[in-house]
């Protein structure tokens, strides 16, 4: 496809696109990824990659792993890691893990510039 007649992309916070929850089990942080619109989901699928992801935590985690979850319109992240050894070992403000969720949507992704426009417009 010649370039000219491409969609324009441009970046996007995930918190546009999704919704984000996390907690901890161990020394793990767990972080659910939620469309806000199961349209979305197959967006999330392709742009929101464990490498990207374990790239958006680097020097926080030591590892990633990403579970889709297509009935929920959902992807799982388990950041490896990222707890200091966990809720009752850590001396982090955070032990468990629940500011993982709004880091993760503050990661920009690619997207059609008419949907990003869209999303903006619709998050008010």
């Amino acid at each position: 496809m010649p370039r000219s007649a491409r969609p324009a992309v441009v970046p996007l916070q995930l918190r546009f696109v999704a919704h984000a929850r996390s907690g901890d089990k161990g020394d793990t942080a767990n972080v659910g990824l939620i469309a806000l619109e199961p349209g979305l989901y197959p967006l999330l699928v392709r742009e929101v990659t464990r490498a990207r992801v374990a790239r958006h935590f680097r020097g926080m985690v030591s590892g990633v792993e990403r579970f889709e979850l297509p009935n929920l319109h959902a992807l799982n992240f388990l950041l490896h890691g990222a707890l200091d050894g966990g809720g009752t070992l850590s001396l982090k403000t955070d032990a468990q893990g629940k500011v993982y969720s709004t880091a993760l949507l503050r990661m920009e992704i690619p997207v059609p510039a008419a949907l990003a426009r869209r999303l903006r417009r619709s998050a008010g």
